[in-house]
């Protein structure tokens, strides 16, 4: 099998990489991998785990379809993994996330490609309408913010690509991510909750589905393997959701953190920063922390018991775990 993997170097890319060279992932050892790697990005920083001629670079943007021509030659599985969170400019997000995909899922359908495996999000079917109530694939899709809607678009380009030139697709909505090699923001979410007052919106009841990183990288594999899958859509996160108070107590708990009293902000305060983010991107601005901050008080939980049930998925890392790994991460990079 011959892979091509977007997304490196990157958090999931790069871990996605780590697991298979350590035959972590159930796919043959006789797997090759291609890397498609943004042009000006590090390739120093790409994990050189893989030994001569199992691991191959490719330099190519994938908002350009010219640049993408040979990319898909002799590759039988796509894993779209490359992705624009939080940009410059909003606009950016559809040239990255939609146009991006479009121009791949393009170029693998010429090349003959068998599967495409698209790494969406939880933002493409939005934040849950009860908390009672997890989201589940058979939901009608409501997209938060621009993020939201740049792949919920991408995920309607996939699915009209099912069955095209005999191509099957899949696409997988992981949550919020954690685990090592995560970015530097992620490290100062956890200096915020070692200082023992971080803030909480609302009563910090509310639920999360988290994605610990090695969960993801499971589920990829699974996604490029089993027929089952081909034309489905599953949710991909942890076993159960955590409340936001689970969350920073147990890293809070972990870090070490001797009196830990956060401080309980009104749930009014998130909802007028969603209000003030959507001001700014209906102007063409976008502040990171002011986005984060509108999510903080909702409730994103997903059900992921048709992906256990077709893809055989069994999230075998979940919080307390998850974060001790995380922290360690930090603390060997300096960050903590």
């Amino acid at each position: 099998m011959k892979i091509l993997l977007t997304g490196v170097p990157g958090w999931l890319g790069n871990r996605f990489l780590e697991m298979l060279f350590a035959s972590e992932l159930g796919i043959t050892e006789k797997c090759s991998v291609r890397c498609l790697v943004q042009p000006g990005l590090a390739v120093d920083s790409v994990p050189n785990l893989s030994g001569p001629g199992k691991m191959e670079i490719f330099s190519a943007d994938i908002t350009r379809r010219e640049s993408l021509m040979g990319v898909c030659s002799g590759v039988d599985v796509v894993l779209h993994a490359a992705g624009l969170i939080h940009p410059s400019r909003p606009p950016k997000l559809f040239t990255v996330n939609t146009l991006g995909t479009l121009n791949l899922i393009s170029e693998a359908s010429a090349n003959g490609v068998t599967r495409f495996v698209y790494i969406s999000s939880n933002s493409a079917a939005g934040v849950n309408k009860a908390r009672h109530k997890p989201m589940r694939e058979t939901d009608e899709p409501r997209p938060y913010m621009n993020y939201g809607l740049s792949k919920y678009y991408a995920e309607c380009i996939v699915r009209s690509f099912q069955g095209t030139g005999g191509m099957e697709t899949v696409i997988l909505r992981p949550c919020w991510f954690y685990g090592p090699n995560q970015p530097r923001r992620q490290s100062r979410f956890f200096r915020m909750i070692s200082s023992g007052s971080p803030f909480i919106f609302g009563d910090g009841f509310n639920l999360r589905s988290m994605s610990y990183v090695d969960n993801v990288c499971r589920a990829m594999a699974l996604a490029a393997l089993r027929k089952e899958a081909s034309g489905r859509t599953y949710w991909i996160a942890d076993a159960r959701p955590y409340t936001t108070l689970e969350i920073y107590s147990t890293i809070a708990e972990l870090l070490g953190v001797k009196r830990f009293r956060p401080h309980f902000l009104p749930g009014l305060v998130p909802d007028i920063c969603a209000l003030a983010d959507r001001v700014l991107q209906f102007a063409g601005l976008y502040l990171t922390e002011i986005h984060v901050a509108g999510e903080m008080n909702k409730d994103i939980f997903c059900s992921v018991e048709k992906a256990a049930v077709e893809l055989g998925y069994k999230p075998e890392v979940e919080l307390r775990e998850g974060m001790r790994r995380s922290i360690e991460f930090c603390r060997a990079r300096g960050e903590l």
